[in-house]
Order: C-alpha cells, then structure tokens, then sequence
C-alpha cells in the first residue's frame, strides 16, 4: 500500500447508538468536495442510457446497482477511514462490500408506495428472515448512506424505526397511518453518513422538495455472502488498489500459486485492524 490506511477509532458513542438503536450517524463522513464529485458522477448516470445494473421502480424511483463498477468517482467511498473502523467494530474483518446501490427518488406524486396497506417499510435481506424465521436472523451486514442532493426537511431521506432491530415480529403500522409509532428521520447535513443494519425496519421518505433526492448506499458484509452487484472484474484488476480495496471488492482465499489459503481474503483489514493503537475521533481535524 503506498500510504498507510489511517487508524482512527471508532467513537464509542456512535457504537453504542448503534447497538441500542440499529442505526448510527456519522459525522463529517465525507468532504464538501467528495460529495459534489460524487453528485456530478451519480447525474451523469442517471441520464445517461447505461443499462448494466440499471434499477427503476415504482414511483419513479432510478438507480443503479453496482455502480463502483460504472464510474471509479465512487472509489473513494469503498474504504472511507471515517466509516470502515465502525463497520469492522460492529461486523469483524472478514467482510467485502455487497452492494453499491445509487438511488434516485424524485419529488411529488404520485406515491403509491408510501400509503397506507403499502407503507414500504422493510428490512434489508429479505430472504434471511425468510429462510431462518424472524426471531432467529442475525446482523449480517451494514448500510452506508450518504445523501448526494440538498439535505432538507421534505428532501425524503429514509426514515428508521430506532431499536427494530431487536424485534422478534413486524412492528405494527396503525390502521390508515403509513409509518409505525416512534418512527423517526434523522436529523444529518450532507456530509454525514448513516450506518444501519439489516434487521433495522426502514423505508424512504417522501421527497416533496421539488428536486431529486439523490443517495448512495454502499452495503458491508461477510465475505460468505454473496455480494448483490455484479463482480467488480474491472476494478479487480488495477494494480493501484490497495490491500483493503481488494478486500472490499472480493479478495479470494488464495496462495500466490493459485492453491487454497483459508482466510487469507481477509488478511488486509485483519492485519490493519491489528495494527493500533487507533487515534481517536476526537483528535482527527475537522
């Protein structure tokens, strides 16, 4: 690596909100200009005709699935030194990324998603509560969200129900409402990042801001899951990504001569996160 991975701690705070509440903001994740280098790359594909993991759904929704895989702007979220430590604390090292998920909600009606008897609320992995029952799943991975377009009170930012990560049931939405009680918006700017779990009930908001809302989730779990994007086989290849980065994009367990090397896809942010001591949060410059 040709400069050495930052070693900042994560903040005990963040991971203790975390813990009781299934969901973290953290602050300050990304740049000013991080972000508006992001926001140019994210437009240009949306109005771009690329259909390589192209994701259009109901109420207008775009995006696209992948898409580090579509434009290396996107790279330098794979290994944010501000999010990373706090997905390795709560995850382990053994994780990659599964998902690179850009999604574009537009503003106004109709809403047919967010009403009532179909108010969107979810988990993530799905399959995982279907096929291991609801009280019995586990956290297996963790989303990234970073918020691309104007951060403002009717910009739809995703909503989460703070402790449904413990439930053993689905909460209940009342009758005629489209959100269960104690359902909450974070309050964040734009260069924040939320961090929530798979088993956190979640949905999008409803974007009356007369503009896009723009978002970038980028997913992290353990390496014996399959990712949701496609292989990054492109990526893989160049020469100037950094242990950890081919971790993240799916490092195989393997000797330089092609033989079995059990757990060594993990070795770089194993040994990294051996490396400490870790500076705290606190000291880094803001």
């Amino acid at each position: 690596m040709s400069t050495p991975f930052p070693l900042v701690a994560p903040d005990a705070g963040t991971l203790d909100a975390f813990e009781r509440d299934g969901y973290a903001v953290i602050r300050d994740a990304i740049t000013p200009e991080l972000r508006d280098q992001l926001l140019t790359a994210a437009e240009k594909l949306l109005v771009s005709d690329i259909t390589q993991g192209r994701d259009r759904g109901g109420d207008g929704k775009d995006g696209f699935r992948g898409c580090l895989n579509l434009d290396r702007a996107f790279l330098p979220l794979l290994a944010n030194a501000t999010v990373l430590p706090t997905v390795v604390q709560l995850l382990s090292p053994n994780i990659h990324l599964l998902s690179a998920h850009l999604i574009a909600l537009p503003s106004g009606p109709p809403h047919t998603i967010r009403i009532p008897g179909r108010h969107g609320w979810h988990r993530d992995m799905y399959g995982v509560t279907a096929d291991l029952g609801f009280p019995h799943t586990p956290r297996m991975a963790i989303k990234a969200a970073h918020y691309l377009t104007p951060v403002t009170p009717d910009c739809g930012l995703t909503m989460f129900l703070p402790g449904s990560h413990r439930l053993t049931e689905e909460p209940v939405v009342p009758a005629g409402a489209i959100d269960p009680p104690g359902a909450i918006t974070p309050n964040i700017t734009g260069t924040d990042a939320v961090l929530f779990e798979n088993r956190t009930w979640h949905t999008g908001g409803i974007n009356l801001s007369g503009r896009l809302r723009i978002a970038l989730m980028l997913q992290y779990g353990y390496r014996w899951l399959h990712p949701v994007d496609d292989p990054a086989t492109n990526l893989q290849k160049d020469s100037a990504l950094t242990p950890i980065e081919q971790q993240l994009l799916g490092l195989p367990d393997r000797h330089p001569d092609g033989s079995l090397a059990k757990g060594s896809g993990a070795a770089p942010i194993r040994s990294w996160w051996e490396t400490g001591p870790w500076t705290p949060v606190s000291a880094k410059k803001r």
